[in-house]
């Protein structure tokens, strides 16, 4: 599946006229499920490592997660606050309540004009994402 998804968003992007090696790219998300910060299994690494693999750049955001644990774990230090306007995607990986309650709009607010919005877990409605599983 991070095969899939990454090549998705790449094709998006690309789609979009958006230089692919060098972008950044958000990844909201890594637990393993909604609302639990349990990191086993989560299937999201795959994802992250697939989109590496273009030469992209990736920040992972989840409130529900240990950052030393994801360290530890998968070698990745989560950011604790992603920055408005600075990304070329925005992977919505796990259907936390904390982005439900951010919004499409305040999740759009990440990247940068243009970008690419895609929606795994359809927590937003279809109109609001560009891409969806």
């Amino acid at each position: 599946m991070g095969a899939h998804v990454a090549g998705q968003l790449v094709k998006e992007m690309l789609r979009r006229r958006i230089h692919v090696n060098g972008a950044r790219v958000l990844v909201l998300g890594l637990a393993f499920k909604e609302n639990c910060p349990d990191l086993r299994n989560t299937r999201v690494v795959d994802v992250i490592a697939e989109l590496r693999e273009y030469g992209v750049e990736v920040d992972v955001h989840d409130p529900w997660v240990d950052a030393e644990q994801a360290r530890e774990e998968y070698g990745l230090m989560p950011v604790s606050e992603p920055r408005p306007g600075a990304y070329d995607g925005i992977v919505l990986a796990v259907a936390h309540d904390q982005f439900r309650k951010l919004g499409a709009k305040a999740i759009r607010g990440f990247g940068r004009d243009p970008h690419v919005l895609y929606d795994l877990k359809y927590l937003l409605p279809p109109e609001s994402s560009d891409l969806r599983l």
